[in-house]
């Protein structure tokens, strides 16, 4: 029987293991605890740059009088330090009410449409096949894609009084059906744009719109993750698709689900281009939210940009408590867990 003996190097024993040189780590010649915080810097004095800078202008502005005179490029006046008489001229305004409640249910209903049918599509998508699903995903992105001035003119197109699509569609229903469901035949002429009610309705749909690709692939990136072996147990358990959906889908997606809700709430409720473009700017104060409140206030003639800058950090501030109680109970929710 040959006997194989192994020399090691460098001369030791055959039985003696191989050493081999660990590559040294390159100093920095920073102490350890410090070189994450060396990494970060670099992005936080960009957000510092991009978002905090301006944020504090725009809160020093909130607390003074501004306008023309005090933004001209040659020999500006000086700012006239009002204190809060911004807030308390907001507080004391109807639109103030107007606006925040135009805010908080345009917000509230276009976050749930949205994350409903972003959800089913997102759960079709998962049911097609690979080339398919690729193909509804670069179709749909397409509308997320779409700038929000594209959107509102496409919109306005389609609900105009005169040549709309969607009027033109209406009068093309049976007149029993069309005064069943909506206590109208003729449809001629409606102007959806000088109603506020109306106004919000074609408003919620172009956000939806726009919105839900967005939910729609972050769900199906949520149910890749999802092992099938859950599914398959499930089956065989005899377990319908509601019920699925409910005890292995929803409860598994539920941090993706977080997340979406935080940042639907914050896109919602800044909504301004589309609004904008849609009430044909300014005019209609009875359609105000507080993104286009601000913006009236602040270049209106005479601009009050000091009391556009407080209604600004107003919807700034009831969006941080909004992302902070809902992000807190999240992590209690972990916690828990």
């Amino acid at each position: 029987m040959a006997h194989t003996s192994t020399v090691a190097r460098g001369g030791g024993e055959p039985s003696a293991p191989v050493r081999r040189n660990k590559p040294q780590a390159r100093r920095t010649g920073l102490p350890d605890w410090l070189v994450p915080y060396a990494l970060l810097l670099p992005g936080l004095l960009v957000i510092a740059a991009l978002l905090l800078y301006p944020l504090y202008q725009l809160v020093d502005m909130s607390f003074h009088q501004v306008g023309l005179r005090q933004i001209r490029a040659v020999n500006p006046s000086p700012a006239e330090f009002v204190g809060l008489d911004n807030y308390s001229s907001i507080l004391d305004s109807d639109l103030f009410w107007t606006s925040l409640r135009n805010t908080v249910v345009f917000a509230v209903v276009t976050v749930a449409l949205t994350l409903i049918l972003g959800t089913l599509v997102g759960l079709l998508l998962n049911k097609l096949g690979p080339k398919m699903s690729t193909f509804v995903v670069v179709g749909i992105m397409a509308a997320w894609a779409t700038p929000p001035t594209a959107q509102a003119v496409v919109w306005k197109w389609l609900f105009d009084s005169d040549a709309g699509v969607v009027n033109w569609a209406l009068n093309l229903l049976p007149d029993w059906l069309s005064s069943l469901v909506f206590g109208r035949s003729d449809w001629s002429g409606q102007p959806w744009f000088n109603d506020t009610i109306t106004l919000y309705l074609v408003l919620i749909i172009a956000v939806v719109w726009a919105s839900f690709p967005f939910i729609a692939v972050s769900v199906l990136a949520g149910l890749k993750s999802i092992p099938s072996e859950l599914y398959e147990a499930a089956r065989m358990d005899g377990a319908t698709g509601v019920g699925t959906f409910r005890k292995i889908t929803f409860p598994l997606l539920k941090p993706v689900f977080s997340v979406l809700i935080v940042l639907s709430t914050i896109w919602d409720f800044k909504v301004f281009t589309q609004l904008y473009l849609l009430a044909g700017g300014t005019v209609n104060r009875d359609a105000f939210n507080l993104s286009l409140w601000s913006y009236a206030e602040a270049f209106s003639s005479p601009p009050k940009m000091g009391l556009g800058a407080a209604i600004a950090v107003v919807l700034t501030a009831i969006l941080l408590v909004i992302t902070f109680v809902y992000v807190r109970n999240i992590v209690k929710t972990e916690d828990v867990r």
